[in-house]
């Protein structure tokens, strides 16, 4: 079985070597890496280049700048193995990594979808999240194994045929919530397992770290599109729906504009946390226009009294 690994590029000069490295020190035999150099100005096509005159398994494509999205797409499309896995090129992944996933999936063809663990590295500090060994169905993935907290592009191997008619929204930022929803969505058998690590390399200059209204706004309209979504029974999860809550409120609070989240009653509020559960509580009684208000009144007085 053939897995394409797809890396976009996009002024990386000081990490590419890293993340490269760390794929072509894979045990896996079976492997193609595509390098989508997005139209960068620093010496990152020249690198891509040379690791390409170094193993015949790279494949390096130069194209104008077209974003994270345009840059995977490119790649997907040109992608000729039987699995795909994305790395972003600031960040690298364990050693023997792939191997262990791709005997995983020798195992159980059915798996549509594989998923692992991430390590979130940043200021010499680590947060480490593990999976079970797991097996679900749509529904139970995005439910219980809250899928919608980790929806990320990267440290999962996809069934190649699940791209067939689905792209990343080119234009779009957080693009990875708009697009696994649709690939979980089309799988019949998705699954975690307890080995190894992606190994995600905070970045002050990306976009989670410098995200504004404009951006947040992208991602609650993602969200609103996606609990509509009836193929993943997200319109009843009163956990999702107050992180939902969450983000509305920092739109609000960064663009002034009214709420495009539409209000409702939240129930099972006992199964949420404390905090969630209060502001469930809070927006049960005051509604979700006068919780943002409200929201943004304490932000703004907090900071005045600091």
């Amino acid at each position: 079985m053939i897995l394409s690994v797809i890396i976009p590029v996009y002024q990386v000069e000081r990490t590419i070597d890293r993340c490269v490295d760390s794929v072509l020190g894979q045990c896996y035999a079976d492997m193609e890496v595509i390098l989508v150099d997005d139209g960068s100005t620093d010496a990152s096509p020249a690198i891509c280049d040379a690791w390409a005159a170094k193993d015949s398994r790279i494949i390096v494509i130069h194209k104008e700048n077209g974003g994270l999205s345009d840059a995977r797409n490119a790649g997907i499309d040109i992608a000729k193995g039987d699995y795909i896995t994305f790395v972003d090129s600031d960040d690298y992944v364990d050693p023997g990594i792939f191997s262990q996933l791709m005997f995983v999936l020798s195992e159980h063809p059915e798996y549509d979808i594989l998923e692992y663990g991430v390590k979130k590295i940043s200021h010499n500090k680590s947060e480490t999240a593990d999976f079970p060994d797991r097996i679900y169905t749509p529904k139970e993935y995005w439910n219980e194994g809250k899928a919608y907290q980790h929806s990320y592009a990267w440290n999962k191997i996809y069934r190649k045929e699940l791209f067939e008619d689905v792209r990343f929204p080119k234009g779009k930022v957080f693009e990875d919530i708009w697009t696994l929803p649709l690939l979980t969505a089309k799988s019949k058998t998705i699954a975690t397992a307890s080995v190894g690590h992606y190994n995600y390399c905070w970045n002050p200059k990306g976009i989670t770290a410098t995200a504004k209204g404009k951006e947040l706004n992208m991602l609650l309209l993602a969200h609103i599109q996606l609990m509509g979504f009836e193929e993943l029974a997200m319109a009843d999860n009163a956990e999702y729906f107050m992180g939902v809550v969450n983000i509305q409120m920092d739109v609000h609070e960064l663009t002034g504009n009214a709420p495009l989240l539409v209000d409702r009653r939240v129930n099972d509020i006992g199964k949420l946390s404390r905090k969630l559960k209060l502001k469930a509580i809070m927006l049960n009684i005051l509604g979700l226009r006068f919780l943002c208000k409200l929201n943004k009144f304490i932000h703004k007085a907090t900071k005045c009294l600091s």
